[in-house]
């Protein structure tokens, strides 16, 4: 990334870095923070007020995909349903299609399903069985992770049909809870813009 960077803006590495940790506070404040959601001691990171800002959201999905520009990228799946607003928008950036993740009983067509663990008990994901072909290169998107429950799951799903996996987007990382390191431990690269502390 910095290379390019360099190349584009005629800029030094240490100029560049400064831009790139600029642009993740600047996100980061267009973030908000709702406490006591969905229960109490959880600070739930709202990112409506970065998707509603113009500026933030094209900044986000350019960073995003900063690292894919100009490479192969056949697909880009979405997990339901912040994943298909952030999905949605990388893939039109990357010139790919996109593929929804679901959840269970929410697609027409005949679908290949995975469980995956959630904190209590587990629940199911599913995507069309011919939304992606063998062989074909995936981008994962969702809006944060956390755990890397559903993300594990959708890796497995999409492995699953024979695709592979690029890498996993996320916008927001909560390294305390351990789900971006669960993800590259399956061998996944993990592309967050930014990290807040707690869940």
């Amino acid at each position: 990334m910095t290379a390019t960077w360099k190349g584009r803006l005629g800029m030094s590495v240490a100029a560049v870095k400064d831009l790139t940790m600029t642009i993740a506070y600047d996100l980061k404040a267009s973030v908000r923070t709702i406490p006591d959601y969905p229960k109490p001691g959880i600070l739930f990171r709202d990112i409506t007020t970065l998707l509603g800002d113009a500026r933030s959201f094209r900044c986000a999905i350019d960073e995003l995909v900063q690292p894919w520009a100009g490479s192969k990228i056949d697909k880009v799946a979405g997990i339901e349903a912040r994943g298909f607003i952030i999905g949605g928008a990388i893939a039109h950036q990357v010139s790919s299609g996109f593929v929804p993740i679901r959840k269970k009983g929410k697609l027409p067509h005949t679908t290949v399903s995975m469980s995956y663990a959630l904190e209590y008990g587990s629940d199911i994901i599913e995507m069309h069985v011919d939304a992606i072909k063998p062989g074909e290169r995936v981008i994962l998107v969702d809006d944060l992770i956390a755990t890397g429950g559903t993300a594990e799951g959708a890796i497995k799903l999409l492995r699953q049909t024979g695709a592979e996996i690029v890498a996993a987007c996320f916008i927001i990382d909560l390294p305390e809870l351990g789900g971006a390191a669960k993800i590259r431990d399956m061998g996944v690269p993990v592309r967050a813009l930014m990290e807040f502390e707690g869940h």
